[in-house]
């Protein structure tokens, strides 16, 4: 791997003694700053001059470590110089032994116990479970062992903000340093690239993302909603349209709550909701079966069979009925937060249309889909689960089908 330049902060960072670094460092701030780039030289010098004794690298998983780390890590320093079975999760480097460790939830903990570690570095820290995090700190026991870890912010609940990085007395005593980057801190970035990247984000996440603050979620999650600019009605369709676009259908199965079905065209730019399936059998007074959900979609979908139907993946009974008549099922992605911010930029940037007069429910839900405030005083990010049915559709369609890369255009 060739490193460009790196920034005065990272390079200060870089050349601290590791006998004068703390005994847990975090490097926070935006994305692209250069704080994932500039651990990398700071780890090797670690494994060749730290402790002896065992080393972790964490993440959420084995595959987002060898994406977020392990690739630069590799690329640094050879193919002579390593040896990683990714089976076990154990590399050979220098002489030394690191584990790699997934941290995806509370139990991931288990991994950790009766090892006695000299040092740790770990992705996306505030990704990490609080419980895997202070198991890991109890088995840092070597004499001069640290921890090295990376993280763009979150709510300021967050436990890692509250009780680690605004901790003035762990700070003050040096038991714990914070170094602060944005993305001017990154010299490889020119302007354009800038521009280009902060039109990614908006709402909170701009905030969180690009001028790397710990801010909480709260109020509308889609306030930059815009009834006309993220509506349409038929004449604002080009003719030919359904033959430039792609159909998918993103469906929300509901037993006791309402099952709803979206009609999502997207053209490569825009993705248009031409009409909405909504039944509500609490409100009905009648449940339907899932053969008789089945005959509605396919009523619903007509002549025009879509490339997909997206479904919560939870939904097995549904879809084994969807997939006997012939349809072509795709597991929903149903991560909530990612699924949102990459909604929230496609509203931002007018890039998410629906129909004005065909989606009532939609547009009913939308105008009050707001944040859990009382999860978010529990560190808990996550929507109010109250009519948020089409909002739940839609997510899962945009973040299965739409790529991320494209929201930065």
């Amino acid at each position: 791997m060739e490193f460009q330049l790196f920034g005065e902060k990272i390079t200060r960072f870089i050349l601290n003694p590791i006998e004068k670094d703390a005994r847990i460092n975090i490097l926070e701030g935006s994305v692209r700053s250069g704080k994932t780039v500039g651990m990398i030289p700071k780890w090797i010098n670690y494994i060749k001059h730290g402790p002896k004794g065992l080393l972790v690298i964490t993440g959420i998983s084995k595959e987002t470590i060898y994406d977020n780390v392990l690739q630069d890590l590799f690329d640094t320093v050879g193919t002579d110089s390593y040896k990683y079975n990714h089976q076990t999760g154990l590399i050979q480097m220098f002489g030394r032994k690191i584990k790699v460790i997934g941290a995806k939830d509370e139990g991931s903990e288990k991994y950790l116990r009766g090892k006695t570690l000299a040092g740790a570095y770990c992705d996306e820290l505030t990704l990490m479970p609080e419980k895997f995090f202070k198991q890991l700190l109890n088995r840092l026991s070597v004499k001069g062992a640290k921890l090295y870890g990376t993280t763009n912010p979150d709510h300021p609940y967050h436990y890692l903000y509250t009780e680690y990085i605004t901790d003035e007395k762990k700070l003050k005593s040096g038991m714990i340093k914070v170094y602060h980057f944005e993305l001017d801190d990154n010299p490889n970035l020119d302007e354009e690239y800038k521009t280009f990247i902060r039109s990614a984000y908006t709402g909170f996440w701009y905030l969180r993302m690009i001028e790397g603050k710990w801010v909480v979620a709260q109020g509308a999650i889609y306030d930059m909603w815009d009834k006309d600019l993220n509506t349409f009605d038929d004449s604002d369709l080009i003719p030919g349209f359904k033959c430039l676009a792609q159909r998918y259908i993103a469906i929300d199965v509901g037993t006791q709550n309402a099952m709803v079905y979206l009609d999502c065209w997207d053209d490569g730019d825009t993705v248009w909701i031409l009409d909405e399936y909504y039944y509500d059998g609490r409100a009905t007074g009648r449940q339907k079966e899932n053969a008789e959900y089945a005959d509605d979609l396919e009523k619903f979908i007509g002549d025009d069979y879509p490339m997909s139907v997206i479904v919560d993946p939870s939904a097995a009974s549904f879809k084994t009925t969807m997939r006997r008549r012939g349809l072509r099922i795709k597991d929903a992605d149903n991560e909530v937060l990612e699924g949102i911010r990459m909604m929230s930029t496609m509203i931002a940037k007018r890039k998410l249309r629906v129909h004005r007069e065909k989606c009532p429910n939609f547009l009913k839900e939308i105008a009050g889909y707001v944040w859990d405030e009382k999860a978010v005083l529990r560190g808990v990010e996550q929507p109010l689960k109250h009519a948020d049915h089409c909002m739940d559709a839609c997510r899962y369609f945009v973040k299965t089908i739409v790529k991320p890369r494209r929201l930065e255009g």
